[in-house]
């Protein structure tokens, strides 16, 4: 039996020095990074918001959401603009890669008191880097 996620397409991207993908159907759009308006008293990990055209977009560092130290912004840094939940949400990532597809996606490994929270939906490969497949409606609850 073949996996039905590993026909889909992907979007590749790098937090810290973790290589993780998206299903690319989520994507709304990439952009360079742009001034974030501040929230307060919002999640640790929501950075603020910003404009985008006309609508109001709430952005989250995925850098915080897993637990990294916060870097500052280099020339690679993006803004990952997802559809999500009858709205669009920004994930600010360190590298966007490549569109590509995996031939064979395995299950997470079983959480054993790891700190995941379930942000894993699957294991592709890309060449010989192991790439986690993230389950953005955890990431983004």
């Amino acid at each position: 039996m073949t996996d039905p996620l590993a026909s889909r397409q992907f979007i590749e991207i790098r937090i810290g020095n973790e290589r993780l993908a998206l299903h690319i159907q989520v994507i709304h759009e990439i952009i360079r990074v742009q001034p974030v308006t501040a929230i307060p008293n919002g999640k640790p990990y929501l950075t603020g918001v910003i404009n985008l055209r006309g609508k109001v977009a709430p952005i989250v560092s995925l850098r915080k959401r897993f637990g990294l130290p916060e870097v500052p912004d280099t020339k690679s840094t993006r803004i990952v603009v997802v559809n999500y939940s009858d709205s669009v949400v920004g994930l600010t990532v360190d590298q966007v890669y490549q569109v590509t597809s995996f031939t064979e996606i395995q299950p997470p490994p079983e959480r054993s008191g790891g700190t995941d929270g379930g942000f894993i939906e699957g294991i592709g490969k890309s060449g010989e880097e192991l790439v986690g497949i993230l389950r953005l409606d955890r990431v983004l609850q």
